[in-house]
């Protein structure tokens, strides 16, 4: 989360270069900070939830800078933002009236992570880079954000579907052992 406002302001400075070379450290950073709480077992409740709010923040915000900036067109920003919106509504309203809360990401919605992370790479590098192959690697890529969004949203409503008709003693995550 730290490297968000300075992300921004490169971005708006037009320092598409420096921007990028933050995004990709923000990455790194936010990786190695997993593997090592998973490989030294200091994993924490409050991490589990940080860690995925900080790279919403940053992807959110990166869609939403680029979009203001022209770079990205705006419908996939609005996609991205409804379907996280929605989600963090869901989720909150599930978690008040069933006590739901264990929602680990699906296959659908890491691809769609992934492919919203590759997209505001590529068209970083476009600005840094305009060549025809960068062009058509970032159209490919915000297609695929546009497709992964909208099957991780449909497959989200399915699981929530599922979990809410499943019987009581299933909704409640597993003891931890």
């Amino acid at each position: 989360m730290v490297f968000v406002p300075f992300i921004v302001i490169e971005l708006v400075d037009g320092h598409f270069l420096s921007a990028l070379v933050l995004f990709v450290i923000a990455g790194m950073s936010d990786g190695l900070d997993g593997l090592l709480a998973r490989s030294l077992h200091q994993q924490t409740l409050l991490g589990q939830y940080l860690d995925p709010i900080a790279d919403k923040l940053l992807l959110s915000t990166m869609f939403l800078v680029l979009s203001i900036l022209h770079r990205i067109p705006w419908k996939f920003t609005v996609l991205v933002f409804s379907r996280d919106i929605s989600i963090l509504a869901a989720s909150a309203v599930l978690f008040a009236i069933a006590g739901l809360r264990n929602f680990r990401p699906s296959m659908f919605g890491k691809a769609n992570t992934f492919s919203q992370i590759a997209a505001v790479f590529f068209v970083m590098l476009f600005q840094v880079r305009p060549t025809r192959w960068l062009w058509i690697t970032r159209t490919i890529f915000l297609r695929a954000t546009f497709a992964f969004t909208i099957v991780s949203a449909l497959h989200y409503v399915f699981l929530v579907q599922h979990r809410l008709r499943a019987p009581a003693n299933l909704l409640s995550p597993p003891p931890a052992v």
